[in-house]
């Protein structure tokens, strides 16, 4: 069966005949494509919010109004986001602190990279786009470095050291953490800068997702 056929009719006039399963997939997905553009413009088209506050960079609340490619990074920042324990609730009766502090760390090293990898040209440009950069950055700055400079060394270095002791050799990681001189303070603190980075989550997933 010819999905189109080319030929000269009787009176040397050219002919096309196109097979009417072949109209029907192009109106189809022509239906598809004007869905998908529909489904697109409403989520561009609106403004999303972001309360300083709630992630622990300021007090105001920034307005934001993304295009396709704020979304797109928007989503690569949530996906960084919710893919470690950075991003999800800390479970203290059974995470440990040092891989918690792992995992920070990787992400504050793969956000910049996500930073430096977007086009200087598209933040100049787009205001929303600035302004996704540089909530990004004051989320490193402000919302986590402050922890790890006051917390992560003197914490690793304690733990280091106790967990070589022969006599902590046969407690858990969960335990040993535990005997830690300023362990209430050090998990206060870490589920404040925990649940700030959850909000931000939340916030990067409305931007990127949101219908």
């Amino acid at each position: 069966m010819d999905l189109i056929r080319i030929f000269f009719d009787a009176n040397r006039n050219i002919q096309i005949v196109v097979n009417k399963w072949l109209i029907l997939a192009i109106l189809f997905l022509l239906f598809l494509w004007l869905l998908y553009l529909k489904y697109l413009g409403r989520i561009i088209g609106k403004t999303f919010q972001i309360d300083e506050a709630q992630i622990g960079i300021g007090h105001q609340k920034i307005k934001i109004k993304p295009n396709y490619e704020d979304m797109q990074i928007a989503y690569k920042f949530w996906v960084e986001l919710s893919t470690r324990k950075i991003g999800l609730p800390i479970d203290f009766e059974n995470d440990v602190v040092v891989e918690i502090y792992d995992s920070w760390y990787e992400f504050f090293k793969l956000t910049r990279k996500l930073i430096k990898d977007i086009p200087i040209a598209k933040i100049r440009k787009n205001e929303s786009t600035r302004k996704l950069v540089n909530i990004a950055i004051d989320v490193l700055n402000e919302g986590l470095r402050p922890h790890l400079t006051l917390w992560q060394a003197r914490f690793r270095k304690w733990y280091q050291i106790e967990s070589e002791k022969d006599e902590n050799k046969n407690i858990t990681p969960q335990d040993l953490q535990r005997r830690f001189p300023s362990y209430g303070q050090l998990i206060g603190h870490m589920k404040e800068v925990n649940q700030k980075l959850m909000n931000y989550r939340e916030s990067l997933k409305k931007i990127a997702m949101e219908n």
